[in-house]
C-alpha cells in the first residue's frame, strides 16, 4: 500500500487531493502519514480522522489542545507548529503533497527531496524564491518532483518523454482573472471583494486575487523558467478566457501539442498521484461540440505589469525570485488590509526589486533555507515601507 503525505490539507489544493483520496477508498486504498494545515483546526480533524493519518499537525502552535480534543480517541498523533511541520515532511512516505499557499511551503518542500521522496509540488513559490536549491538537492538525492500547478503539469505531460531537446516554445494560458475586461482606467478603484471573485477557478482568495493582478502567472513564467530549464524566449503566456487549454508545447518541426480539461485542480493532483501512470478520475471529459469554440490573445502588460516584472526576474536570476515573491505576499497583503490599491501592488514589487538589487550578493541564487528567509523578510519590509509611504 502506497504512503502519503499532504502539507496544506486544509487549503483549495488540500481539499482537492482529500476528493480524490476518499473517492479512492481512503484508509482501504492509501496509508496516510501526515495531514498539515493553517488554523482549521476541525476541519483538519475531519480530514484526519477520514484518512486515518498518523500524524496531523496545525500549524499554529496555540492550537494544540483544540487538535488534541478534536482527534480524542483516534491513534493519531497530534502536533503543532514549524518544527512539528519541519518533523513530519522527514518523516518517510511514497508521495507527499506541498500545498501550503507562501513561502512557508519551501521547509516541508525541502525536506521530502533531502530525503528522496516523490515531490507533488503545488506550492509555486519553492521554485520562484528556491528554484536552484530545490532542483539540485533533488538531484544530489534522486527525488523525483512532478508539478501540479495546472499548467506546468499540463506542459510535463505534452513532454515526450520528458525531453525538452526538440522543443522551441511553451505557452502557458491565463484566464485573466476578474479584471480581463475591465477598463484599464478602472482598475484603480477595484475592490479586495472584486478581486476576490474568480470567472472559472475554485481557489482560495490570496490566489485568486492574483490572479486577477496576473502575479498568479507571473510566478508560474519563472516557475516554468526553472522546473524546465527554459529562458525568457522559449516561455509564452496566452490569456484564455475559457480556461480549457491548460498549455501548449511547440516542437521544432512546428507541431504543437495541447493540453485540454476543465478547470478543475483534480486533473493535475490526479495526474501527479499516479504518475507514472493513469487512472480513472471523477471528472467529466470535455464536450468540445458544446463548447463550440476556444479563444486566445496576448495579455496587455499595461493591465498586467506583472509579467513585465516576472521576465525582469528570469534575466536577472539570483535572488530576485525570492524578492519578488516575498515583495508579492507583502502588497497582497497591503492591498488586502485596504492599505494601497490594486494597482499599486506591482509598484510595491518593482520597488522592492529595486532596493534588492542595490544589496549585497543580490547575483547570487541563495543556497540555504535561511538565505531564502533573509532575503523575504528583507523584501517584505521594502515592499511595506513602500506602501507606508504611499498609503490610500
Amino acid at each position: 500500500m502506497r504512503s502519503l503525505s499532504i502539507f496544506g490539507a486544509t487549503g483549495s489544493v488540500g481539499e482537492s487531493a482529500f476528493d480524490l483520496l476518499t473517492r479512492a477508498g481512503g484508509p482501504d486504498a492509501y496509508r496516510t502519514v501526515a495531514l498539515t494545515g493553517g488554523r482549521n483546526v476541525a476541519r483538519l480533524a475531519e480530514m484526519t480522522r477520514a484518512l486515518q493519518a498518523e500524524v496531523a499537525v496545525i500549524a499554529d502552535e496555540t492550537l494544540l489542545d483544540d487538535l488534541r480534543s478534536a482527534l480524542a480517541g483516534t491513534s493519531t498523533r497530534a502536533a503543532a507548529g514549524e518544527a512539528a511541520i519541519d518533523e513530519a515532511a522527514r518523516m518517510p512516505s511514497d508521495w507527499s503533497l506541498s500545498a501550503i499557499v507562501g513561502t512557508a511551503g519551501l521547509m516541508p518542500g525541502l525536506r521530502v527531496v533531502e530525503r528522496g521522496g516523490t515531490l507533488a509540488l503545488a506550492n509555486k513559490e519553492s521554485l520562484v524564491a528556491a528554484g536552484p536549491m530545490l532542483m539540485g538537492r533533488a538531484r544530489a538525492s534522486g527525488a523525483t518532483i512532478l508539478p501540479v500547478d495546472s499548467e506546468h503539469s499540463a506542459i510535463f505531460q505534452c513532454l515526450e518523454d520528458g525531453k525538452l531537446d526538440h522543443v522551441e516554445m511553451v505557452t502557458l494560458t491565463a484566464s485573466g482573472g476578474a479584471f480581463r475586461d475591465w477598463p484599464v482606467e478602472r482598475l484603480v478603484h477595484a475592490t479586495v471583494a472584486e478581486a476576490s471573485s474568480h470567472p472559472n477557478w475554485s481557489m482560495g482568495q490570496r490566489i485568486t486575487i492574483d490572479s486577477a493582478s496576473m502575479f498568479n502567472k507571473a510566478l508560474e513564467v519563472i516557475e516554468a523558467h526553472e522546473f524546465f530549464a527554459l529562458p525568457n524566449d522559449r516561455i509564452r503566456v496566452l490569456v484564455h478566457p475559457e480556461s480549457i487549454v491548460h498549455a501548449m508545447v511547440t516542437y521544432a518541426d512546428g507541431a504543437t501539442l495541447a493540453h485540454m480539461g476543465p478547470p478543475d485542480m483534480r486533473h493535475a493532483i490526479g495526474h501527479a498521484l499516479h504518475w507514472p501512470g493513469r487512472a480513472r478520475l471523477p471528472i467529466a471529459a470535455l464536450d468540445l461540440a458544446a463548447l463550440g469554440s476556444l479563444t486566445f490573445r496576448a495579455p496587455d502588460e499595461e493591465r498586467w505589469p506583472a509579467l513585465r516584472l516576472a521576465r525582469e526576474v528570469v534575466d536577472q536570476g539570483g535572488a530576485a525570485g525570492a524578492v519578488l515573491n516575498a515583495a508579492k505576499e507583502q502588497a497582497l497583503d497591503d492591498f488586502m488590509a485596504g492599505r494601497i490599491r490594486f494597482t499599486d501592488m506591482a509598484a510595491a514589487v518593482e520597488h522592492a526589486l529595486d532596493i534588492g538589487a542595490g544589496r549585497p550578493h543580490f547575483g547570487d541564487s541563495p543556497n540555504t533555507l535561511d538565505a531564502v528567509l533573509d532575503w523575504d523578510r528583507a523584501a517584505r519590509r521594502d515592499a511595506a515601507d513602500w506602501a507606508a509611504r504611499n498609503r490610500r
